[in-house]
């Protein structure tokens, strides 16, 4: 068993593979989660709004990427919309995986909005504070600690969907997995060792995040 994943992985020096796999699913996850939580919050804000030409782009926003394969959007982005522009893949995948997290993250975040009990807006309106102050300074920030959890829920989905890079030949974790298959002939080693990766990845942002959850917790008691 070791030898084989000696003449699989490191002979070759075919572990870097991996390694820059690893790099690209990771810059990947972290600037689309950045976009998507941008967009998230923009189009959160316009779904709440009174005007109903907001809320029903925002609307039509989150029905149409929710409602579309994630492997689709990211094919159609290259292949149909960013082809003329001659855009280099991985700014593509970061802009399909950014724009798909921000539909979910619009829904996430404006449940959380929502959810602040309505006490909380009265009490701000009844202290001179306008709807913006009310929103940002009372609103926002018992929603950001409400929705964190389904909010860390969502980034390590979006760090699992990356494996779907490939499909625009985006050199990510699991298409470094699968190169090293096809030169070795052996499936169950790289296969294994993108899946521990991948677990590996996703425990410890589960953990980092709860670290953070706990020190808001603590912060409010104190």
């Amino acid at each position: 068993m070791f030898q084989s994943f000696v003449d699989t992985m490191i002979a070759g020096d075919r572990w870097q593979l991996l390694l820059q796999g690893l790099g690209a699913t990771v810059v990947i996850a972290i600037c689309a989660i950045l976009i998507g939580t941008v967009l998230g919050c923009v189009f959160a804000l316009m779904k709440i709004s009174a005007n109903k030409l907001l809320r029903g782009i925002a609307e039509v926003y989150t029905t149409v990427i929710r409602g579309i394969p994630l492997a689709t959007q990211l094919m159609i982005f290259y292949f149909v919309i960013f082809a003329p522009l001659g855009l280099d893949r991985f700014l593509v995948a970061i802009l399909a995986y950014g724009i798909n997290s921000g539909a979910y993250c619009t829904e996430i975040f404006r449940a959380g909005i929502q959810g602040v009990d309505i006490g909380q807006t009265e009490a701000g309106r009844s202290l001179g504070l306008s709807k913006s102050q009310t929103l940002f300074k009372i609103v926002l920030p018992q929603a950001i600690k409400a929705v964190l959890p389904t909010y860390t829920s969502e980034f390590i989905v979006l760090i699992k969907e990356t494996s779907v890079a490939s499909f625009i030949a985006v050199m990510d974790l699991t298409k470094a997995g699968d190169m090293i298959r096809n030169a070795t002939y052996n499936a169950w080693i790289p296969l294994l060792s993108c899946a521990v990766i991948y677990l590996c990845l996703t425990l410890g942002l589960t953990k980092l995040f709860a670290i953070f959850e706990h020190r808001m917790a603590r912060s409010d008691r104190s």
